[in-house]
């Protein structure tokens, strides 16, 4: 499995790009801005054909170059229904500071021509990988986590995109419009705690990290309990 990995923007959101390896077709996971060159140069170095475009939420910093990237590569856009009027609306979903940082710029918002809308616990096959797609929230209200098989010579299950669901010793913000704290230690109880310790941790913001090093270590995660089912 090839995932290849880098901080854009002035926000620094993690973009990925995965494939199953070298010359083959690959998504591309939270195209923030100024992520197109970044793209475009692990794209060509190692000979990729992006398929799909998946996002973990709709706050501007991790889908700013979502239109230019689909429209290039002529890739499906996903995202989970609840968040998917920010595509078009990013203003409606960011803090007074982005806001201002946004002021004044020439940029365009919309759809892509090919969205599809992910629902909680389905299963996705794109170019030749597999994710499984958990619904989130509390960062917003249509967050969402990818899980995929990791096929690689480390002793790794899994990879998570955790978006701003889960750092490494933090958690995403719910004070922003359609955050909510209480719906995110929801989360983070019934959706992360349960996962195995191996799993790799490839977050929105920061570097990587692991579902052991988190629950032994997250402040955040200490307090929490899997709830009895």
């Amino acid at each position: 499995m090839l995932i290849a990995g880098f901080p854009a923007g002035a926000w620094g959101t993690n973009c990925y790009v995965a494939a199953t390896g070298p010359g083959t077709e690959c998504v591309i996971v939270d195209p923030g801005q100024d992520a197109v060159k970044g793209i475009q140069q692990i794209v060509a170095e190692n000979k990729l054909k992006p398929v799909a475009v998946l996002l973990t939420h709709g706050h501007v910093d991790h889908m700013f170059s979502v239109l230019p990237v689909c429209g290039t590569y002529d890739a499906t856009a996903y995202i989970h229904p609840d968040d998917r009027h920010l595509l078009a609306d990013p203003m409606a979903g960011i803090s007074p500071e982005t806001a201002q940082m946004l002021l004044g710029g020439n940029y365009t918002f919309a759809e892509p021509d090919d969205v599809a809308e992910l629902k909680d616990g389905s299963s996705l096959e794109l170019a030749g990988l597999r994710f499984t797609v958990d619904h989130t929230p509390g960062h917003t209200r249509g967050s969402v986590t990818f899980t995929s098989p990791y096929d690689g010579p480390e002793d790794v299950p899994a990879v998570l995109f955790s978006g701003d669901v889960l750092f490494a010793g933090s958690i995403g913000r719910t004070d922003l419009p359609g955050g909510d704290h209480q719906a995110m230690l929801h989360t983070l109880a019934t959706k992360i705690l349960p996962m195995r310790d191996e799993i790799v941790v490839l977050p929105g913001h920061g570097g990587q990290t692991s579902i052991g090093r988190e629950k032994a270590t997250n402040p955040y995660l200490q307090d929490l309990e899997i709830p009895n089912t």
